[in-house]
């Protein structure tokens, strides 16, 4: 068979398969029929609360649409009021202040590469060309805070280029749009959980059938209540990382043995309800692991601020064989992978700075070493002999791998591993020193809803917009690829929240 012929071949048997995947998929249950009547009628019905949803419903309202956003959980947010409060900002001034160089071009090559090119690069280009302006538009219409002399660099980005929210949270910026949308009048109702979303005969989105005053996770709690949208509903639910059947039907490996950064409401019964409505869904088995997870902390926790912030940029990963393996600053992805390859050997990584490194950490977030220390999420220790036996790590190897290190901070050339080496680190040469276990956790969900540029979802049998529905953040895919950069998440949910929220009020 020459290669062509199998190329044809191949994709062939692909498009086949999908389209009787597809088959099964939209004909798997009877779509709920349209009520005979409505018990409310708004405009726009937004679903769920967090960084998208609420941008959503915010340019939405702005636009003279009646907008309700519906939250299934007691409290509002879901992982965004968890998130670690960092934004990729290219341009700001936090960049300029520290003498970074960095460009939209730039930034949308990075998304691409960690992506492994199966990002939409239209899409791509809208994210890196907002970077400024989203930057902005947290700052001058919400009123978000940021540190204002601090920057940082997530793995997989060529600088530093991420501002950090002056509370070390995602809550830095869910807080000021839930105010804005109480001062533009949108209500945002939790326990309402979406049981169904209604498509008329023509096609057409036309409302949703909910349970108010469910209690999440009993499926049949709560009032049955029908709410009709006049011109559209727009799905920012989140992933599914807290879902275990439903990600090791992506990705066999994620079993129970897994935890999850993602708070308990992180489930797929819609990723399962916009299958059965017939809506394309991309890339579901990309699933990101946090590579910089404490498994001392249930959830997302704090511990990741140290592993990342001042270890991955001012201090390096290693093994208990007091070895690095990994570039520290790859991308989430790469870094995860290698962390497994070491647990696969009996081995743990261990993240380690000095107290400059862990100054760093301060400036960037006051008060936190105080938090990561005291309940021992991070280990303090007076000198590097003390760590290494703590860890049970050969000293001599890790004193052997120190001057590699710092060799390489003199010389801003990490020959050993490519990692970028910032004008701001220092040799490691003098304690105290800090230290802590890293092991990956499920964190994000790089698929989903398949959506055009104004953020309608495609109907999965000719790939047209389905009337009246559109989509943003995590419950998406096609932005991210194979891998989504830390820091990219918030901009991702802002830029096309947005997008959503202006076009649906259309």
């Amino acid at each position: 068979m020459t290669n062509q012929s199998r190329r044809s071949f191949l994709q062939g048997s692909i498009v086949g398969a999908a389209a009787l995947a597809s088959a099964s998929v939209v004909q798997a249950a009877p779509r709920s029929k349209v009520p005979a009547k409505w018990d409310e009628t708004v405009d726009v019905i937004v679903v769920g609360s967090g960084f998208a949803g609420l941008a959503a419903a915010i340019e939405a309202r702005k636009a003279g649409a009646k907008v309700v956003v519906l939250e299934k959980m007691p409290t509002p947010g879901g992982n965004s009021i968890i998130n670690g409060g960092i934004l990729t900002a290219t341009g700001c001034p936090q960049q300029l202040k520290h003498g970074i160089k960095d460009s939209v071009d730039l930034l949308a090559q990075d998304i691409l590469v960690a992506g492994a090119y199966l990002n939409d690069p239209a899409k791509v280009r809208v994210l890196a060309e907002h970077a400024l302006s989203n930057y902005e538009w947290t700052v001058k219409e919400l009123g978000v805070e940021y540190n204002l002399d601090a920057i940082g660099q997530e793995g997989g980005h060529s600088v530093p280029r991420y501002v950090f929210t002056k509370n070390g949270s995602g809550s830095g910026i869910v807080r000021k749009e839930l105010d804005k949308c109480k001062e533009l009048g949108v209500e945002v109702r939790l326990r309402a959980y979406v049981e169904h979303i209604i498509r008329d005969d023509k096609g057409r989105v036309v409302g949703l059938e909910v349970r108010e005053g469910y209690r999440f996770p009993k499926k049949d709690s709560g009032k049955v209540k029908f709410i009709a949208a006049r011109k559209g509903v727009v799905l920012c639910y989140g992933g599914f990382s807290a879902d275990v059947k439903f990600r090791q039907m992506h990705d066999p490996k994620l079993t129970d043995k897994f935890s999850t950064t993602n708070q308990p409401g992180a489930t797929g019964e819609l990723w399962r309800e916009t299958y059965n409505i017939g809506c394309a869904q991309i890339q579901n088995d990309w699933i990101q692991c946090g590579p910089w997870s404490n498994p001392k902390e249930k959830g997302m926790g704090i511990g990741w601020t140290f592993t990342q912030s001042a270890a991955a940029e001012y201090g390096l990963w290693v093994n208990t064989k007091g070895q690095r393996f990994v570039n520290e600053l790859a991308n989430r992805k790469v870094r995860a992978d290698a962390i497994f390859a070491e647990e696969a050997k009996g081995l743990k990584a261990i993240a380690i700075a000095n107290q400059y490194g862990a100054d760093k950490l301060e400036a960037a977030r006051p008060g936190i070493m105080k938090k990561l220390v005291e309940p021992n999420i991070v280990s303090k220790y007076d000198t590097l002999e003390a760590l290494a036996k703590d860890f049970n790590i050969p000293l001599d190897e890790l004193k052997k791998t120190l001057a590699q290190v710092n060799e390489s901070a003199k010389t801003k050339n990490d020959k050993p591993f490519g990692r970028y080496i910032n004008n701001e680190f220092k040799p490691l040469t003098e304690g105290p020193w800090y230290a802590a276990i890293t092991s990956p956790k499920v964190h994000h969900c790089m698929g989903g809803l398949l959506t055009n540029m104004k953020g309608q979802v495609l109907d999965i049998m000719d790939q047209e917009p389905i009337p009246g529905l559109y989509a943003a953040g995590e419950a998406t895919g096609g932005i991210h690829g194979a891998v989504r950069l830390g820091s990219c998440a918030i901009l991702d949910c802002l830029v096309n929240g947005r997008i959503c929220g202006q076009e649906v009020a259309k």
